[in-house]
C-alpha cells in the first residue's frame, strides 16, 4: 500500500479529489485533484524556482468534505493540509509559492504576512512532524 517517494520538501496532491463541491470530474472524466497535480507540474516545469519542491500524488487524503486537497510537508517540519482549490494555474502557483516558503522555514511555520493570497482561507489542519508536537 505504501510507495516510496523522494524525500524532502513536497506537495502531496489528492489525485482522486472532486473538481468542486458540486462536480466530481470535468467533461473528460478527469478528477479535480489530478488536474491540480498536472497544473502544479506545469508551473514547476516553467520556473526553476520550484525545483526543490516535489509534486507527488496519492489517491485520497481522506478530506472528502473538501475538494482539490493537498498536503504540504517537509522533513522535520510541521505539515499542512489545505483544500477547496480550483484546478488551475493560479491555485497551483499559490500552493507552490507557499511550499517554497514552508521549505525555507526552520520548522514549517510561515508568517501569515508571507502567505500567498491564494492559500489564505484554504487551511484545514496542521500535522506535527514525527517525534514532535507543537507547543
Amino acid at each position: 500500500m505504501l510507495r516510496r517517494v523522494e524525500e524532502g520538501a513536497a506537495v502531496v496532491v489528492c489525485s482522486t479529489c472532486r473538481l468542486s463541491p458540486e462536480q466530481r470530474e470535468d467533461a473528460q472524466g478527469r478528477r479535480g485533484g489530478a488536474l491540480l497535480a498536472a497544473e502544479m507540474r506545469a508551473v514547476k516545469e516553467s520556473d526553476a524556482a520550484y525545483a526543490g519542491i516535489s509534486v507527488q500524488e496519492m489517491p485520497c487524503l481522506f478530506a472528502c468534505q473538501r475538494h482539490c486537497t493537498v498536503h504540504v510537508r517537509g522533513p522535520g517540519k510541521i505539515g499542512y493540509v489545505l483544500g477547496d482549490f480550483t484546478a488551475d494555474e493560479g491555485a497551483a502557483r499559490a500552493v507552490l509559492d507557499y511550499a517554497l516558503r514552508h521549505a525555507a522555514s526552520e520548522e514549517g511555520v510561515v508568517r501569515y504576512a508571507d502567505w500567498p493570497q491564494g492559500v489564505k482561507g484554504h487551511f484545514i489542519v496542521r500535522t506535527p512532524p514525527e517525534g514532535f508536537v507543537c507547543s
